[in-house]
């Protein structure tokens, strides 16, 4: 099978992505094997590239967003051959940590990673466990669905620790492949959205997606937020997000990086403001957001790349040249 093998983390502009030729893998009994139509670009692949995150498997096949066809399948999952599904960054969890045992399967200690910690989806098959794959529609674009897998799931969870709700004023900073899909569910849930990001093409795409005001990170907006979701792995953007909160306002950090957040006041936190942090999603985000985008329907921007251009691919996200999600079809 053809893939693109990360050997060495570096700098995506050394196209640190091989080309290469593997041997196809075969599924255990509790496994599928998944012929991949499409796999979503993420941040995250780009942290696990560039060295962020501490490596967990090199060589390594990144990439989390997947959607494919099942074509092999072990014994006790025969049922699924020829389905559509998909695989996202939770790729196996123990079930018997004291997190899985209170329903925090995201926060397990004995997790794996899809194109993290086991191969991913930049290539041409990959494996999936028993009851970590999910039924997709047939009658959609295998790329339009990609991003959900990540990007959507994510964001999604970050949405629901916001707690926003009807009526309420939402802050969204950095607008990219996550928050592209959240400005959908918000408004679709009657939450008004405030835009902050530095590319005029993203504020745009903001603005069509419905987004009652637009501006830089640094800016304020005509009114304080109720809650404030920030994407972008810029630790100073907790600074800014907390200036424009009102009392009792929530901020959700929706990366797995970020770089350092600098020495705030306490004033800024005062009056019960809270930050918290999002770490990987459960089954139950999966399948939760899976539903609310069809019933909405999300509406995904994508700029489809080939396999062998993810090299090419990762380097216009670093720039932020990407308006949406970045999709390899495969």
């Amino acid at each position: 099978m053809k893939a693109m093998v990360l050997e060495k983390q570096s700098e995506i502009e050394k196209e640190p992505l091989k080309y290469s030729d593997l041997e196809k893998p075969t599924p255990r009994e509790d496994e599928v094997l998944i012929e991949i139509e499409a796999c979503g670009v993420c941040r995250t692949d780009l942290h696990v590239i560039e060295g962020d995150l501490p490596p967990r498997k090199l060589p390594l096949i990144p990439g989390h967003q997947i959607v494919g066809k099942v074509k092999e399948a072990g014994g006790s999952l025969e049922e699924y051959l020829g389905k559509r599904v998909g695989l996202p960054w939770l790729y196996w969890t123990c079930g018997s940590c004291k997190f899985c045992a209170r329903g925090e399967e995201n926060l397990c200690e004995k997790a794996e990673f899809t194109g993290y910690t086991v191969d991913g989806g930049y290539s041409e098959y990959v494996l999936a466990k028993k009851d970590f794959f999910y039924e997709l529609p047939e009658d959609l674009n295998p790329e339009e669905m990609a991003p959900w897998l990540c990007g959507g799931v994510i964001g999604y969870r970050a949405f629901k620790l916001s707690g926003a709700s009807e009526g309420e004023k939402l802050g969204l900073y950095g607008f990219g492949s996550s928050a592209h899909m959240i400005i959908q569910v918000s408004t679709h849930l009657g939450i008004e959205n405030y835009v902050f990001t530095r590319g005029e093409k993203h504020r745009e795409l903001a603005e069509r997606l419905g987004a009652k005001w637009t501006g830089f990170p640094t800016d304020r907006p005509p009114e304080k937020l109720d809650a404030a979701i920030i994407f972008a792995p810029a630790g100073e953007l907790v600074i800014e997000a907390l200036k424009n909160l009102d009392k009792g306002g929530r901020l959700v950090l929706a990366g797995i990086h970020m770089t350092n957040i600098p020495e705030m006041r306490y004033s800024l936190i005062y009056d019960e403001r809270s930050i918290k942090s999002v770490a990987n999603s459960t089954r139950g985000d999966v399948k939760e957001f899976i539903s609310l985008a069809r019933e909405i329907p999300i509406k995904t921007r994508t700029e489809t790349f080939k396999l062998r251009e993810a090299n090419e691919a990762l380097i216009k996200l670093k720039k932020g040249e990407i308006s949406g999600t970045a999709v390899l079809k495969i």
